[in-house]
């Protein structure tokens, strides 16, 4: 008996060995040697305690992550699959359907993975999304331009991380872009989705389904643009809702409907984390951005993990494994979902291109959850590759929302002025 974890992440926030200490059978990891590098971590030399600990160069040969993993499947006869990247959920479904193991197969990733399979459902089911189209060819793109006006965005179907995100604000910017992805006349795709832009805050609900029942789930905010990764110096703050905030049952609500859209009865996906992001407007309108079947990015597990003692990623891994969560057993037998007793947030900074003359020092804060810095003075950047790559991250908590906040924005205050990066002439 066998767990294959799949790890497109640096290893410190994910030890699965401690995760799955119960666990009745082996773990092996086939894991990403660049992604370790990326974040500062040396690879290791041995095994850690795993079965097999593996690493390839990159995860982005998909295919020849696809041959290996499978091969270790079978090597190892595996039973249960684990992903917990969004861009190798859907290699880790093919795996479970092509040997035949429970879980997700790919029929039942796809309405999380295919943004335009999402909002499809989503629509059919109620739920408010953008506007939106597959633009085959350039002047598709353009009649769309012509119906709906701008701004518009525009992002690939399958992606993540903010990634090839681009919001088109007028005429020009949608002719550059036209140019870039169509540079051949007459050329075809369907890999890309252009939707209307929706006005207003960015909220994400964040938990964990357990045979198809929501047991854990809250909503947080970001106070700051995702899509802005490439181009913001500056500290971005993101903190969770409060118990009595009057969106708490609403964007709970939206998302258990979403949920339930995406994932219909006979759906094989019946254990696993998720994260919602969900427009709220100023006409006080909810307008469901995505979903992803996956633990949430950034530093949101550690969030929840301040606020519930449960860390996402973790239980998301103890569920797919058949193991006991601790906490949520009256949940997990149908009982009420836990509240937090604090509030907590995440105060990140982006890399950005130079040379680090310096970094933040460690907050010495007793309300200060976690810290980390991912360069060190002396090395080269290069800008951030997508809305993960940060330079200074750090988690604290409070007893009720503003003040959580306030804390935030102190350390992101903080961390501005002791951060010096400069272009070298």
């Amino acid at each position: 008996m066998t767990v294959l974890v799949l790890h497109r992440n640096p290893l410190e926030p994910f030890p699965y060995d401690q995760w799955l200490r119960d666990y009745p059978g082996d773990v092996v990891v086939l894991a990403a040697r660049d992604r370790l590098e990326l974040f500062g971590e040396t690879v290791p030399d041995d095994d850690l305690g795993y079965r097999r600990l593996e690493f390839l160069n990159t995860f982005d040969d998909q295919e020849s992550l696809r041959r290996r993993a499978s091969s270790l499947a079978a090597e190892f006869a595996v039973e249960t699959v684990i992903a917990h990247h969004e861009a190798d959920v859907d290699l880790a479904a093919g795996l479970r359907q092509a040997h035949g193991l429970a879980g997700a197969w790919p029929s039942d990733t796809a309405p999380f993975r295919d943004k335009a399979t999402m909002k499809a459902r989503l629509r059919v089911a109620g739920i408010e999304t953008a506007s939106y189209t597959v633009p085959r060819v350039a002047a598709e793109a353009r009649a769309f331009a012509e119906l709906h006006g701008f701004p518009l965005v525009s992002k690939h179907r399958h992606g993540y991380n903010a990634i090839g995100l681009r919001i088109l604000d007028d005429p020009d910017a949608l002719e550059q872009h036209l140019s870039a992805a169509w540079p051949e006349p007459g050329s075809v795709r369907d890999d890309l989705l252009l939707e209307t832009y929706v006005p207003g805050r960015m909220c994400h609900v964040d938990g964990l389904v357990v045979d198809g029942r929501m047991v854990l789930g809250w909503p947080s905010q970001y106070q700051y643009d995702l899509a802005s990764f490439g181009t913001d110096a500056g500290s971005r703050v993101d903190v969770a809702l409060d118990t009595d905030d009057p969106l708490n049952k609403r964007l709970l609500d939206l998302t258990e409907g979403a949920l339930a859209a995406l994932r219909p009865e006979r759906s094989r996906l019946r254990d696993h984390a998720f994260h919602a992001e969900i427009f709220h407007t100023p006409d006080d309108r909810l307008v469901v951005c995505e979903i992803a079947a996956r633990p949430a990015g950034a530093k949101v597990r550690e969030v929840l993990a301040a606020m519930f003692g449960v860390n996402l990623g973790e239980y998301a891994t103890r569920a797919q494994a058949g193991l006991p969560l601790p906490g949520l057993e009256e949940a997990v037998a149908g009982g009420p979902r836990p509240v937090p007793t604090r509030m907590a947030g995440q105060v990140l900074m982006m890399k950005r291109p130079g040379l680090v003359r310096q970094v933040p020092q460690a907050p010495q804060e007793d309300w200060l959850e976690h810290f980390w810095v991912y360069a060190r003075p002396g090395q080269l950047l290069d800008p951030a590759s997508g809305s993960s790559d940060f330079l200074v991250a750090a988690v604290a908590s409070a007893p009720e929302r503003t003040e959580c906040e306030r804390r935030l924005r102190l350390l992101g205050a903080r961390f501005e002025a002791q951060t010096e990066i400069v272009v070298p002439a």
